[in-house]
Formats: structure tokens, sequence, C-alpha cells
């Protein structure tokens, strides 16, 4: 069952002078950031580049020590809660089910946004619920306790709860993580139809080729700060890999999409 596309233009979502950090510690610096309405946004980068802040600031979970992260226009911090959760999901990164509770009962709090108080689940909701275990393999799945789970099949269920919650934005925090390359395959089949229907994406991904394969438009962070936006194409050089990972590369089309393949050199032998 495929879910229906938002109804409403596709979101922009932006950032002003934002500067996030935990305790004592600044990651993002003042970052100005715009990502286009309607594609896919893969923001890359190495450990501790500010990805994860970004997308937690980019979604209310973290406040900005100064500045401010915007859904078209509007600052978020300012938005009811329960508006904003019709209009943005998100995946986190390392989420947890209440204990004993089944994949179905998780999967069906992505409808809450949309139920009027703590109403029975309708038609819709049921059928959104249904789509959305099937978009991600996880149907039979549905009675089983979620800590029952293996890793890979616990992550497929969250991807559903944030298609569950059928947002015309949605910020995933490595989606693929646990999953063998079968299933990283189907999740980011997924994020294929997602491209398609016109939502807002923004996903965190460490697997350079599933960035250039499946995002429209990427962000290359290192120290908390930009280094690169764009196209794949103009983002994925020699020079900016070197910048953001430390790491020498040849980059050639890759034959199955003509999009950037990046390879590695590796690194010299210490030992001569």
């Amino acid at each position: 069952m495929k879910q229906t596309a938002p109804e409403k233009p596709a979101p922009a979502l932006s950032t002003r002078g934002l500067t996030v950090g935990y305790d004592e510690t600044i990651v993002l610096d003042g970052v100005d950031l715009t990502l286009p309405a309607g594609r896919t946004t893969g923001l890359i980068g190495a450990n501790g580049s500010g990805k994860s802040t970004l997308l937690k600031a980019m979604s209310r979970v973290l406040a900005p020590r100064r500045g401010v992260a915007l859904l078209d226009g509007e600052d978020i911090h300012r938005l009811p809660t329960r508006a904003l959760a019709r209009r943005l999901g998100l995946l986190p990164q390392d989420p947890q089910a209440p204990p004993g509770m089944t994949v179905r009962d998780l999967v069906a709090l992505g409808r809450h946004p949309h139920r009027r108080g703590f109403g029975v689940l309708g038609a819709a909701d049921r059928r959104a619920i249904d789509a959305a275990l099937a978009r991600t393999s996880t149907a039979a799945l549905a009675d089983r306790p979620v800590h029952a789970l293996s890793g890979g099949q616990r992550q497929r269920v969250w991807i559903a709860l944030a298609l569950c919650q059928d947002t015309p934005a949605l910020l995933l925090d490595e989606p693929t993580t646990f999953l063998d390359i079968h299933h990283q395959m189907e999740v980011l089949a997924v994020l294929h139809g997602l491209r398609t229907e016109g939502r807002t994406v923004v996903v965190v991904l460490h697997d350079l080729l599933q960035a250039t394969r499946h995002c429209d438009h990427l962000v290359a962070l290192a120290g908390g700060r930009i280094v690169a936006r764009g196209a794949p194409e103009e983002v994925l050089t020699p020079a900016v890999i070197r910048e953001v990972f430390s790491v020498e590369s040849t980059v050639l089309p890759d034959p199955c999409t003509g999009r950037p393949l990046v390879i590695p050199h590796p690194h010299a032998d210490p030992a001569g």
C-alpha cells in the first residue's frame, strides 16, 4: 500500500545563525543553511562533525544557544507541538520503545498528531499503519513485542513509525544502521519513494554511495561548519573528501547511475 503524497506544497527547512552545543561545548556555530523543498538532502561528514546535532536542532530536540531553525519561515520553537508534529517527523539515532509494546502499537503512535484527544483509531489511521508496515516489510512482525526483535527489525519498525506520522517533512538520523545489505536496499527504496512524492527529506548517512545515489542535495560538514553544499557532483570532489574525512580519493562516474563514486586511496603502509 502506498501512502498518499502530501497535498500541500513541500515545506522549506532552513537555519539562520544557528549555534548549538552540549554543556560548555559548541558543536555548530552560526550555521546558515537553506534546504531545497520537496527534495532529499543528505548530511555527510566524519563522526563528530555535527550532522546529528544539526538534525536535532532542526527538529526541536535541541534548543539553540543563538539563531533559529525555521520551517516555512516560522521558528520551530514558536509552533504548537501538535501542529509541528503534523508537519515534521523525526527518526532519531537510538530510539527506545516502552517495555512490552507491540510493533503495531508503536507504529500507531505516529497517528497521535492527527487524532483528536485520545480518540480511537479511525479507518484512515488504520490504513496509514498498514501502509507503513507494508512499506518497511514489517507487517509480519505487527503483533510481536518490539523488545523481542533483532536490531535490524527494530530499525525498520521505527522507520514505519516515522512514515505513519505522514508528515510532508521527514528527518532521518542514520536510518540504515543495523541493517544488512538487503534491508538497507529496502529502506533506501522507501527513501526513493519519498523523493517521488515530493516530500522534504533530510537524512544523515555515513555511506557515501548511499548518499550520492539516493539524495538530490548534499551538505558536507566538518568541525561544526558547512564545507560544501549542492548536487552530489558539486560536493563529492577529492578536495571536499580530503577536507571532510582526511582521506585522499579518486572520484569516478558510478557505472549504474553516472553519479560520483568515491574510491578512497589506501593508507600508506607504516612498515614501508
